[in-house]
């Protein structure tokens, strides 16, 4: 079917030191990501739940792919808008929060700064943010708010 699609990963536990599970501070939260054709992925949990702050953890993963598919959709919702975006860069931020031994995303912000070719394209390069976060699978597939805040520059000479 072309319009469903499978992504395969594995994850591999690499914090066993020499005695498992058999404490809570016992083992490790390293683990390694791969997927076929790429480099492994070192992650971990994050520093607050005893993992390495060296590592990906995957809360910081789950901004990630909520910033970079925005990206990557709003790319394409610039060529669409005839927008030539020049520079894209992305400060983002999630916020979690624990309850008991779980917890919930409440939200991320999406602080997107695009450079634009023209001082034309900058209305049209900011409506393509809508456009883009209709477009992208992973903002979609959540349950909670991810806002946009972003900045529009005109590139240097124009």
């Amino acid at each position: 079917m072309k319009d469903l699609h499978e992504y395969r990963v594995g994850v591999e536990w690499t914090g066993n030191r020499g005695t498992g599970t058999s404490g809570y501070r016992a083992y490790g939260r390293e683990l390694l990501i791969h997927a076929d054709g790429k480099a492994p992925l070192e992650g971990s949990a994050d520093p607050t739940f005893h993992g390495d702050r060296d590592r990906w953890n995957p809360e910081e993963l789950l901004v990630t792919a909520l910033a970079q598919c925005h990206m990557l959709s709003y790319l394409h919702m610039a060529v669409r808008a005839g927008v030539v975006v020049v520079a894209y860069s992305d400060a983002a931020t999630g916020v979690m929060r624990q309850q008991g031994i779980g917890g919930a995303f409440e939200e991320v912000i999406l602080r997107p700064h695009v450079t634009v070719a023209a001082s034309g394209m900058v209305d049209a390069a900011r409506a393509a943010h809508a456009d883009a976060f209709r477009a992208c699978f992973i903002a979609s597939s959540v349950n909670f708010p991810v806002r946009h805040e972003p900045e529009i520059a005109v590139a240097a000479g124009e």
